[in-house]
């Protein structure tokens, strides 16, 4: 019988790994939430066409990556590779128009099929804002802000560094595809496979093409910025003002585009080098024309998603475990007396470890190894007097306190 592993491209998260993913989960919800944005959560899958529409028949994700099967009842059903559309999906069923300007923050898992590698798995977690109803610059700026903050209280904003750029309103956007798409049918026969049927359906994709061949020719394509009206240049230069103002440096990057009609003015990406390939570890953008695209009411949004194990895999260091307190009876007598001491140090907000078995000797050395801050010992001499003894694993000293009143001795190992 062979050895069980995780399915490719999944993971177990361990312990230790777990407080950098719960340390990344819960900073950024309680940045977000500074922000007036409540946390929801969407179902992990949707019926297959709330993903088809969104992310567009052609696009990688829905021709190649999605986790898509039939259930019993022969509906297409989907794993979400992605939270923007099972959030526009939540507003449209759930009559959420009468709440906007609407401000969410979700985080959970993610299935797409791909190569797995670095900072890249089949189920993976992010970190995800959105808001929507809000048409203004500001939103932009603000959403772009909580991406900032959560980075910088992180301890890793050092290691990114924030690019932007505007796809521009519907009219600039026709007036730039009709431009690439000439320019790129000089290329036809040079462009790689999955670019030829971009290039009728979704040229713009072909910008961000991987294929090295593509990239070349992508290098001389004409700018977006040189199509854009005049409400988009304002637009644009609106967003830049307000993210001078606050202090958050960017890159314009003229190349950085997002492949859907749906999306519009800005798009933005936090990117690193020390991830290797895997470089964008926040990635958003505006996307004015989803909710209609979905049959929804026209509603502007904006938001981004960021990758939980990506930033987990930036920080410095290991969060610290909590530190326990370990409760160590002596004697069968004992064994009752500090199991309801246990519960009730746990009942105060304790930590709190019971030494099971064993001599003092072996309990002490799982109580260090577990890096207790103190044991409490619990034996014939200490019931006698109704009393336990305070070990400090620190420094040795041992002190004692009173059974009834042990919560008060135990404050400063909280």
């Amino acid at each position: 019988m062979s050895k069980l592993q995780p399915v490719r491209g999944t993971h177990d998260i361990l312990p230790q790994q777990h407080r950098r993913h719960r340390l990344v989960g819960e900073t950024a919800f309680e940045i977000a939430a500074r922000y007036g944005y409540q946390e929801i959560s969407t179902p992990m899958f949707e019926m297959t066409e709330v993903f088809a529409r969104t992310l567009g028949e052609t696009s990688d994700v829905v021709s190649k990556e999605m986790y898509t099967f039939e259930d019993r009842s022969g509906d297409s059903i989907t794993l979400r590779p992605e939270y923007t559309a099972g959030v526009a999906r939540a507003f449209i069923s759930g009559g959420l128009v009468r709440e906007l300007p609407l401000k969410v923050f979700c985080r959970g898992p993610m299935f797409r099929y791909e190569r797995p590698q670095k900072g890249r798995q089949r189920q993976f977690h992010q970190i995800d804002v959105e808001i929507l109803g809000v048409a203004d610059p500001l939103a932009d700026i603000e959403v772009i802000a909580i991406g900032a903050h959560i980075l910088d209280a992180l301890g890793v904003s050092d290691k990114v560094e924030l690019q932007i750029n505007t796809l521009g309103d519907t009219e600039s956007r026709d007036a730039y595809r009709a431009k690439l798409v000439e320019y790129l049918n000089q290329f036809r026969d040079r462009l790689s496979e999955d670019s030829l049927e971009r290039l009728q359906r979704n040229p713009l994709r072909i910008l961000d093409s991987k294929d090295e061949g593509d990239r070349a020719i992508v290098a001389d394509a004409p700018l977006f910025a040189d199509s854009l009206n005049s409400q988009s240049k304002e637009f644009y230069g609106a967003v830049k003002n307000g993210l001078d103002a606050i202090g958050i440096k960017y890159q314009c990057n003229s190349r950085l585009v997002r492949g859907l009609d749906y999306y519009c003015h800005t798009a933005f990406e936090f990117v690193t080098e020390t991830l290797g390939s895997q470089g964008a570890v926040i990635a958003g953008g505006r996307y004015d024309g989803l909710i209609e695209t979905m049959g929804g009411p026209a509603t502007p949004g904006i938001g981004w998603a960021g990758g939980i194990e990506r930033l987990a895999m930036m920080l410095d260091e290991d969060p610290p475990a909590q530190r326990p307190i370990t409760v160590i009876p002596v004697g069968e007598e004992a064994a009752t007396e500090a199991l309801c001491v246990t519960e009730r140090l746990r009942r105060d907000g304790f930590t709190v470890e019971l030494g099971y078995s064993g001599n003092m000797k072996k309990r002490l050395n799982r109580a260090n190894k577990a890096n207790a801050s103190a044991a409490v010992i619990i034996g014939e001499d200490e019931l006698a007097k109704g009393v336990a003894t305070i070990r400090d694993m620190e420094s040795g000293e041992q002190t004692e306190a009173p059974l009834d009143d042990l919560g008060e001795h135990l404050v400063r190992y909280r």
